[in-house]
């Protein structure tokens, strides 16, 4: 796999959060729309953050002393001064607040809520962590972390809407489902301006919390009872559909993601005596993660061909990923199963098997989320997630805000939650990025369905099976 940047320093800021997209099991993220308690970090940012030209807090009047810096590829210079009367406008309410305000409030929280307030009308997905929050961000690209283990977003009113419960949690054995609204927690409801309202859903593994729920087709709020417990998510399993087809389920690109996938296709090829005839991957309500991951599956699969590129307004936010030779399937065809939970790093897998003619795309119409978020770690211990590029897939087009169209389109059952129909996507966000193609056509205005259950396994198998090799051989891959 070959990264190719335009400076030493983009892979270390360059940092996808490409998780549905986004507020999960991480405390922190009023998004990704974001998943808070539990959306995996992207690559580790190993530089610092620039120190401030000036303390604000020695002299907040005095404007910063860079007035402008230019990219490290030698682009034009990125005017980075902040107007005289813009600072004074700030301080004129931080001053008011100080002085009238009913009850008094710290500096801290001030300065704190006033950094939030600068990310959260940006979009969706740039998010400021504290320091605890960060290294928690951090660890969910470990694997492993005390809470409940679902996907959320933040809501402008500080409730938390579910994304999806991981697989195998107590999220999920409670029955929580995506689009369930969490309107308490212990009773307590939510303040919009105290920030991460996911925090008190982690805890020590045994301890117990109480959910008030707002579901859709119900009367009423109800309440549901959880354990909190170590959560470790295993995002991959795999089995034999049937000899020969094997199936790889990818609930999340988390650090070993990758790993775990290529363990698992060598021990499916081995149970179909050396080689398989297909292989189904199954990326339903898979809310993302690491790019890198996903980068390395796409690769596993691939000969050769672009895998996805970014770009931003600076050249440091540009980057290009492209397979190396070697294909663990060796040409034998493969079905992508997708749905409308299918967000970010599950989209750029699915555009870059797709593009190179790799693999069929089988399902509903993804969530479409195709942005960069870049980390930047402050002297603090507080980190900056900042939205710094889009994706493209090898075509070069843009999923932001319209999704992957499958190539076969399947429908949920009759009796499903809501229809199937996703409660929300990328382009439902209030605030997401505009998308080349969205409000033509078939952008991203149609959202996708939810598509749960086996029998659509069954309808990717029968795809599948339509491009498979006779016998035990596999096929060469189309081009």
């Amino acid at each position: 796999m070959r990264f190719r940047f335009p400076s030493p320093v983009a892979s270390a800021l360059l940092v996808s959060a490409l998780g549905v997209g986004l507020l999960g099991v991480s405390p922190a993220q009023a998004q990704d729309g974001s998943p808070e308690e539990g959306v995996p970090a992207g690559m580790q940012a190993d530089e610092p953050a620039a120190d401030p030209a000036a303390d604000p807090a020695a002299d907040p009047m005095a404007p910063p002393a860079i007035e402008g810096v230019a990219d490290e590829a030698g682009g034009e210079a990125v005017d980075t001064t902040v107007p005289l009367e813009e600072i004074r406008r700030y301080v004129t309410v931080y001053s008011a607040i100080k002085q009238a305000y009913v009850e008094p409030v710290e500096d801290k929280a001030l300065m704190e809520a006033a950094i939030r307030g600068l990310l959260f009308d940006l979009d969706p997905h740039s998010v400021y962590f504290d320091k605890a929050s960060a290294e928690d961000f951090d660890e969910q690209s470990r694997g492993a972390y005390e809470g409940i283990g679902v996907e959320l977003q933040r809501q402008p009113d500080g409730n938390l809407k579910v994304i999806a419960p991981i697989d195998g949690t107590p999220a999920e054995r409670a029955g929580l489902q995506s689009g369930d609204l969490i309107t308490a927690i212990d009773g307590k409801g939510f303040d919009p301006d105290e920030g991460d309202t996911s925090a008190p859903l982690r805890g020590p593994a045994g301890s117990s919390l109480t959910l008030t729920i707002v579901r859709k087709g119900k009367d009423a709020p109800f309440d549901v009872t959880l354990t909190r417990d170590t959560i470790r998510i295993t995002s991959i399993r795999g089995r034999m559909l049937e000899p020969g087809y094997g199936y790889i389920r990818v609930s999340a690109f988390q650090a070993d993601t990758a790993a775990d996938f290529e363990t698992q296709l060598e021990a499916l090829k081995r149970e179909a005596g050396g080689a398989l005839r297909g292989l189904v991957i199954d990326l339903r309500s898979n809310p993302g993660g690491l790019l890198t991951s996903a980068v390395q599956i796409a690769d596993d699969l691939l000969d050769e061909g672009a895998i996805v590129s970014t770009r931003g307004r600076i050249s440091i936010s540009d980057a290009q990923f492209s397979a190396t030779p070697g294909d663990r399937m060796d040409g034998a065809p493969v079905v992508l199963l997708v749905d409308a939970g299918s967000a970010s790093a599950s989209e750029v897998l699915a555009g870059a098997l797709r593009d190179n003619g790799r693999a069929r795309v089988v399902g509903s119409r993804t969530f479409g989320k195709g942005s960069v978020q870049t980390l930047l770690p402050l002297d603090n211990g507080d980190s900056i997630k900042l939205t710094t590029a889009r994706y493209y897939t090898p075509s070069g087009k843009s999923i932001q805000a319209l999704g992957i169209v499958p190539d076969v389109v399947l429908h949920p059952a009759a009796d499903a939650a809501n229809g199937g129909r996703a409660t929300y996507v990328e382009s439902s966000l209030p605030g997401h990025l505009s998308g080349d193609e969205e409000g033509v056509g078939n952008a991203g205005d149609n959202a996708g369905e939810v598509l749960s259950g086996d029998s659509h396994i069954a309808a990717a198998l029968a795809e599948l099976k339509k491009v498979a090799p006779r016998g035990g051989q596999a096929a060469p891959a189309a081009r």
